[in-house]
């Protein structure tokens, strides 16, 4: 059965400590912090956790960053195809990138976007996991 998830990602103040979710049901099953990070690293850090815990089962995720949308469904492959670089210089946050597209293209994902801060119920609840964990909540 595909999992469905929802994550989101945490930096206050940007960058500062960062946290971020990942819920399945309503409830968290991955939650992770970073000391220094930032917004986008975050939600980048919450897409691999979900992949990861789906695995081979697959999963619909559903995020409220664009920017990882289309960094795994425009421009990884570009990137990967010029030896992870960018016409305009350096890839931010190379390593999420890397383990991102690496787990996109080898289990089932099917990505989708919900604006964020909207008051959709689960990005609303993975917001305030992501912040929870930012402050050191666990699973």
């Amino acid at each position: 059965m595909v999992k469905v998830l929802w994550t989101d990602g945490s930096a206050s103040p940007n960058p500062g400590p960062g946290g971020y979710a990942v819920l399945e049901n309503g409830k968290p099953v991955r939650l992770g912090r970073e000391v220094d990070s930032s917004n986008i690293r975050m939600e980048g850090c919450a897409l691999i956790a979900a992949m990861e815990y789906a695995g081979a089962d697959g999963c619909e995720i559903w995020t409220d960053s664009q920017f990882w949308i289309s960094v795994l469904t425009e421009w990884a492959r570009g990137w990967e195809e010029r030896g992870w670089t960018k016409k305009t210089g350096a890839i931010k946050n190379l390593d999420l990138v890397k383990r991102a597209w690496e787990l996109y293209n080898k289990y089932p994902v099917e990505l989708h976007f919900t604006q964020g801060h909207v008051g959709t119920e689960m990005n609303e609840l993975a917001d305030e996991w992501a912040n929870k964990a930012r402050k050191g909540a666990e699973v």
